[in-house]
């Protein structure tokens, strides 16, 4: 990691190189592409790393003309990609703070449902031709797709989390690459003491209470958000068991290998453990003890 880190620092057309390259990567280039992007902020700069997603994109964009493929989807997804992730970066810089940060981010994916919904009222047409792909690609794999529980609502949801969990996780993972770089670096918190605090846990509560008692599908929606994306807390807590020696490396990638297979169970169960540490701080307790 430390190798990579340093070769992607060290010319600027390594840094254009892995940019593009890791933008074509199925089947998440958002996260690859997304933590070279955060590597590039943090170890070079902000003016440096935007001189280099420009040039990269430029390339993309010739090589999407050459190869005669579709100039607005390279544009949506280098956009939709690196702006996202660059201004996460740019905020870790300003506040010094990953955890303030991270908690941005919360607010900043609330805000941008709520946004959808308002610039979107017939969401189900907006949906439609997603739906009509997925289907297609899931029956030339030889399989079905049930879309009648695929409501316009759980896209929505889905896609808030989706790119949240993809955009903090390339924001985690450049990090990452940026702390092992063999020069000294700015130190803005570890992930395993993350703490979303008891505001945002206060503000899913209220959120919460205020969906039952005037029947608000738009709160509920809000809440629930807000409920799974406390797994990141609840996946800090485990990183922080293991730098204390209560819990087994083995433990930590198991955790991770069963995360895709039991996303469900799994999601709750960090996310549950995650926003009962936002109350009760079981690690600032732990420590005191």
């Amino acid at each position: 990691m430390q190798a990579i880190a340093t070769w992607l620092l060290a010319r600027p057309h390594n840094a254009v190189f892995a940019l593009v390259v890791t933008l074509l990567l199925p089947p998440a280039p958002q996260l690859i592409s997304g933590a070279v992007l955060v590597l590039l902020v943090l170890g070079q700069g902000t003016r440096f790393a935007v001189i280099e997603a420009c040039v990269a994109a430029a390339v993309l964009a010739m090589m999407s003309l050459l190869l005669e493929r579709s100039l607005a989807s390279v544009i949506v997804l280098t956009a939709g990609t690196w702006v996202p992730v660059g201004l996460l970066a740019i905020s870790l810089v300003a506040m010094r703070s990953l955890t303030l940060t991270l908690q941005v981010s919360v607010i900043a994916a609330v805000a941008a449902m709520l946004f959808f919904k308002i610039a979107v009222p017939d969401a189900a047409a907006f949906w439609q031709p997603y739906l009509d792909e997925m289907v297609r690609i899931v029956r030339e794999n030889g399989m079905q797709l049930d879309t009648a529980m695929l409501t316009a609502e759980i896209m929505t949801i889905s896609a808030v989390l989706v790119f949240w969990l993809l955009f903090t996780g390339a924001l985690l993972l450049g990090y990452g690459l940026y702390r092992r770089l063999p020069i000294e670096t700015v130190d803005y918190g570890r992930f395993r003491d993350l703490n979303f605090g008891r505001v945002i846990a206060l503000s899913l509560a209220l959120a919460s209470v205020l969906a039952f008692a005037l029947d608000a599908t738009w709160l509920q929606n809000v809440a629930f958000i807000v409920f799974v994306m406390f797994t990141m807390q609840g996946l800090a807590i485990v990183h922080w068991l293991h730098s204390e020696g209560m819990l087994p490396k083995i433990a930590v990638v198991s955790m991770y290998v069963l995360l895709p297979l039991l996303q469900v169970l799994l999601v709750m169960v960090l996310a549950l453990i995650g926003y009962t540490d936002a109350w009760f701080g079981f690690r600032r307790r732990f420590k005191k003890a």
